[in-house]
This record gives C-alpha cells, sequence and structure tokens, in this order.
C-alpha cells in the first residue's frame, strides 16, 4: 500500500537526520512507526476489552463456586 504523508518542516528535517544517522530509509522509518502505532492500539483495544469483560460473571448463580473445586483439588 502506497501513502501519502505530510511532515512539518521539522519532521521531516529530523526524519531525514534519524535516516542519515540509522542508514534506513525515510520510508522504512515511516513504516516501523506506523507498525509500532498500530501494535500499541491493539494491545489498548485489547486492555479495553479485558477491562469490559471484568466482573462480568459476578452475579451468575448458576457456576460453581472456584473456591470449593480448588478445595476439591487439593485434596488429591
Amino acid at each position: 500500500m502506497t501513502a501519502q504523508v505530510s511532515l512539518t518542516e521539522a519532521q521531516s528535517e529530523a526524519l531525514q537526520l534519524l535516516s542519515e544517522r540509522t542508514g534506513k530509509t525515510p520510508e522504512e522509518l515511516i513504516g516501523e512507526a506506523v507498525h509500532l502505532y498500530l501494535q500499541q492500539n491493539e494491545m489498548e483495544r485489547r486492555r479495553a476489552i479485558l477491562h469490559r469483560a471484568k466482573g462480568m460473571w459476578k452475579d451468575r448463580t448458576d457456576l460453581p463456586d472456584l473456591r470449593e473445586m480448588r478445595e476439591e483439588w487439593n485434596r488429591f
């Protein structure tokens, strides 16, 4: 996929300096930055899903008591 990115003058200069320092092209650096951003976003999305699920079974009365199950397992 090809995308056009608009950078400020300061961002463009910083990207060029980083490119020279690392030996990577600006396109490679932008690709890495997008990858890291998406990876972070995915972790935050998963965290939000887990947070929403927290306590979802707390009011259920049809589930076995885990403490009793653990005690039973520990007897063996």
